[in-house]
């Protein structure tokens, strides 16, 4: 499989910038996830690079050759669309094999591929049922199927997950990924949920308003980010920003509730904003003297199964903080006081 450059590429529409100078680079069987909100331009990149639209800008290297003026189907891309885009008329062996059939595969090796991929996506069985007799993750597995029926040189997701309910999620997640290890196709997954990009990806590119806002893998995206955008977009709800000051050789961040110290000797810098894990974060109903310690007031509470999220207002500034359920006694309420810790291991700090 080839590596992938995209190496400046920008796209208007009418005036309306979608993207602006986006560049990355793809290596031999990754799966690369492009995560931000809607209007991101998550999708004009998948549709740059398939070649269905052309960039103002830039250019879209496969091996180091340049592909941007090259017609979709001589691209070798694999396209799973939001809607799956399924014939209707067509049966799953039939739909999996159409791709097959335009590129004049024998009828041989046509049926042998096909039953290969129905037993790769879990379809064995099925092939001649039609997709108004399939579920929801049925049909899902078909357009994957079909899209890598070909062999394709690069496999790109749209949203592929996004129409379904959250127990299929979980399992398609989960098949997506050992399909893509399995076949060891190059792969770019959009999606505006977090959770499906750092369970199916080996890089996450972070994109907002047309831009890369941050990239790296799942686990330095989330356990160090540098951006604010960032942190708040994976889930890090609690960001602060104030002004530094040094007390008994101390960082110190000065917030409108106290002051943080931080897991710093010292700072180049003024200012200061922190993320804060909410599941890193400590309650007590006693003081305990800790540092980082302060008294607050349950304001809301929301039941989440395994943990619990309580918001507690310091002052004017309400933390979010993850706790494991309890039963009985041991339950908080609302409009309960209690003492916040914040211990440096749950202190992250963001580019000042």
């Amino acid at each position: 499989m080839p590596t992938i450059k995209i190496k400046g590429i920008s796209k208007a529409f009418e005036d309306s910038i979608a993207i602006e100078d986006i560049s990355f680079t793809l290596h031999d069987g990754e799966l690369l996830a492009l995560l931000g909100p809607s209007g991101s331009g998550k999708t004009t990149i998948l549709r740059l690079i398939a070649g269905l639209i052309e960039p103002d800008a830039g250019t879209i290297l496969f091996d180091n050759e340049d592909v941007s003026a090259i017609p979709t189907e001589e691209r070798n891309i694999g396209f799973v669309f939001q809607s799956y885009a399924l014939f209707p008329h067509l049966t799953v062996a039939e739909n999996i094999a159409f791709g097959l059939q335009t590129r004049k595969w024998s009828k041989e090796e046509t049926l042998e591929r096909v039953m290969e991929l129905l037993t790769i996506v879990g379809l064995i069985g099925k092939g001649n049922r039609y997709p108004r007799e399939l579920s929801g993750g049925e049909k899902s597995r078909v357009a994957l199927a079909r899209a890598l029926a070909p062999n394709p040189t690069l496999l790109l997701l749209d949203e592929p997950l996004s129409a379904l309910d959250m127990s299929l999620k979980d399992n398609l997640r989960e098949a997506i990924r050992e399909i893509q290890q399995k076949v060891k196709v190059s792969t770019i997954y959009v999606t505006h949920d977090q959770v499906e990009a750092m369970e199916v990806s080996d890089k996450i590119i972070i994109l907002d308003h047309g831009k890369i806002i941050e990239e790296g893998t799942p686990e330095d995206l989330y356990l160090t980010p540098n951006k604010i955008f960032t942190a708040e977009f994976l889930g890090i709800t609690n960001t602060i920003s104030g002004v530094l000051r040094m007390k008994n050789k101390e960082v110190q961040l000065v917030t409108s509730f106290g002051n943080i110290s931080l897991p710093i000797s010292k700072s180049d810098s003024d200012e200061c904003s922190i993320a804060i894990f909410p599941e890193h974060i400590l309650v007590s109903r006693e003081k305990t003297n800790a540092e980082n310690e302060f008294a607050g007031e349950i304001t809301k509470i929301s039941f989440g199964g395994a943990k619990t999220e309580l918001h507690v207002r310091l002052k004017n500034q309400t933390l979010k903080i993850n706790i494991t359920s309890s039963r009985g006694k041991n339950k908080y309420k609302k409009d309960e006081k209690i003492f916040v810790i914040i211990p440096h291991s749950a202190i992250i700090i963001l580019e000042k």
